[in-house]
């Protein structure tokens, strides 16, 4: 059903007792590091890799907090090779918009 992230690893940082912190959490996650990821360009065209490993580097915790390992692999990768990491970054969008739609049905039923 999920392609990304792993709602049993979601519950397993945050608990399950209180779903209302748990939705705070994961919308958190939607509203700040998924935004970020997604507005990187700008920093790509500028050359502003100080911003984008900032970026990156700030959204790998959260990554593993909802279960994207694959994800959070990218973020290292474009972390360890910034000025060639356009590449990356495009199949990194690809998985934020999965992402973005599974914790959306993850907090629908939650």
């Amino acid at each position: 059903m999920y392609q990304l992230i792993s709602p049993q690893t979601i519950i397993q940082y945050f608990g399950d007792d209180d779903k209302e912190m748990l939705r705070e959490m994961v919308q958190i996650i939607l509203d700040t590091n998924l935004s970020d990821l997604k507005l990187l360009d700008p920093f790509y065209d500028k050359g502003d890799y100080a911003t984008i490993k900032k970026k990156c580097h700030k959204a790998k915790p959260s990554m593993s907090y909802v279960g994207a390992i694959e994800s959070r692999k990218l973020l290292e990768k474009i972390e360890s090779d910034l000025e060639n990491s356009r590449p990356t970054y495009n199949h990194l969008l690809e998985h934020i918009d999965i992402i973005d739609k599974e914790l959306k049905h993850f907090l629908d039923n939650i």
